[in-house]
């Protein structure tokens, strides 16, 4: 790297504190952008500020957006019923991308890990409980990760709305498609016998 100008080696610099992206990559991405055209450096920079400057929560579901609302929440379309409970917006954009789902969403920004000093306080909770008085929500689908963490989630969550006449449900999770037996987790292959379902 030290063989580059001061200008290359500072961009390289940058873009390998990406995750993901290690010192060969981040000087093969530079290299690139130093062969684009200016037009095309310009617009990655502006895109950079735009994202910084433009990016916010939506108000009502806490996913990412330009706008007060996000166009998922803004969507007269989306069924208002059924709410889907997910960590993070990288989750919604998961559960979206599958076109398995026409709810709307409410991300909670994290999971419940006490160990990492992480309580109910500190995730929307408070938010999603709130949204039970102002929407006409009939279920809540918790879709939190099947980690520890996730687990915890969904139960103090599931708990909290037990005294809300709210059908709550919960993701399957097991063996995935494609999936060979013998390659599965244990702990996978016992919540997949625990949750099978009727053919």
């Amino acid at each position: 790297m030290s063989y580059y100008p001061a200008s290359i080696q500072n961009l390289i610099k940058h873009i390998a504190r990406l995750p993901g992206i290690g010192e060969k990559t981040a000087e093969r991405l530079a290299l690139h952008i130093l062969r684009a055209p200016r037009r095309e450096a310009e617009e990655l920079a502006q895109s950079l500020l735009d994202i910084k400057d433009k990016v916010k929560f939506c108000s009502k579901c806490f996913a990412l957006s330009d706008n007060e609302l996000c166009h998922l929440c803004s969507d007269p379309a989306r069924d208002s019923s059924v709410l889907c409970v997910v960590e993070q917006p990288a989750d919604m954009v998961a559960i979206e991308k599958s076109g398995a789902f026409r709810g709307m969403y409410h991300v909670l920004s994290g999971a419940l890990s006490p160990m990492n000093g992480i309580g109910p306080e500190n995730i929307r909770i408070r938010e999603l409980m709130s949204r039970l008085q102002t929407d006409q929500i009939q279920e809540i689908v918790l879709a939190t990760a099947t980690n520890v963490e996730g687990e915890a989630t969904a139960s103090y969550i599931a708990q909290l709305l037990e005294k809300h006449p709210i059908k709550v449900s919960r993701i399957a999770s097991g063996v995935p498609m494609g999936g060979d037996l013998k390659y599965v987790d244990q702990v996978t292959l016992k919540r997949a016998m625990e949750t099978r379902h009727a053919l």
